[in-house]
């Protein structure tokens, strides 16, 4: 463990290169103590500052969804951080690419909550219930940290949450078998990744039960007309200044986004 002193100056260093967009030495490094419990209470830090300069919390992200994911990270759950209102962006938006540091970005579905949903057992049942609409969703993630990271530093940075791009037909999560959610990923006209949404633990809304429950551990739970990205179904792709994204999720619709 380290101190509360320590854990502030990582999130003071991480607000600082997200506003420089230069990555700083991994925290990990840093403070070869650091553990999994600072990490988040560093995260928190982070959000709170960010708060402090007038963003909001709009709901949660999840990640290491997939087991390749956590085997590479040496993890046996996955992790979570928070999305921010001033980091939504709708279908169709044109986005500065140079509002992040290495952007890349990754095909998932966001869950909107229709009513408060609290551990500490909730289960698939209980997020199916809880949830008012489903919508595609894309996530782009960006690290500010320096390469190779341990799992401590993607936490502290927030679980590499850089933004939201939403779209597509918003559907009830009940109107179609959510784990079957089918989309390829396309970059430039040519398709880079596809995937189908039962990859995502099995059920999309697997991941949102644990995070019910991991948050209530520390006191937390998810709010009414909160959105949870509830994880990727395809491995991220690389994007730069004038990449055109298409996401086609069949039925469901599609997301077209572009980096200006």
């Amino acid at each position: 463990m380290i101190t509360e002193k320590e854990r502030q100056t990582a999130a003071d260093a991480l607000l600082k290169a997200e506003t420089e967009r230069r990555p700083i030495v991994q925290p990990s490094k840093t403070y070869p103590n650091l553990e999994i419990e600072d990490a988040y209470q560093i995260q928190a830090l982070w959000a709170q500052a960010r708060i402090a300069k007038g963003a909001r919390i709009a709901g949660h992200k999840i990640g290491l969804t997939s087991r390749a994911m956590q085997m590479a990270s040496k993890m046996t759950e996955p992790d979570y951080g928070v999305i921010l209102d001033d980091a939504l962006y709708n279908d169709g938006a044109q986005i500065s690419a140079a509002l992040f540091i290495k952007p890349r970005l990754e095909v998932e579905l966001a869950f909107v909550m229709g009513e408060d949903l609290e551990g500490p057992s909730a289960r698939i049942y209980d997020v199916m219930r809880a949830t008012e609409f489903v919508v595609p969703a894309l996530e782009i993630i960006d690290y500010r940290t320096e390469v190779p990271r341990a799992i401590t530093d993607t936490i502290a940075d927030n679980a590499a949450f850089g933004a939201i791009v939403v779209g597509g037909r918003i559907i009830r999560p009940m109107d179609i078998d959510i784990r079957w959610v089918g989309a390829t990923l396309s970059k430039n006209g040519i398709i880079e990744e596809s995937g189908v949404s039962a990859a995502i633990m099995g059920h999309p809304a697997a991941g949102i039960a644990w995070l019910v429950n991991k948050l209530h551990a520390v006191g937390g739970g998810l709010k009414k007309g909160q959105i949870v990205l509830a994880g990727s179904f395809t491995r991220p792709v690389d994007i730069v200044k004038g990449d055109v994204i298409q996401a086609d999720y069949g039925p469901v619709g599609s997301i077209g986004v572009s980096f200006v």
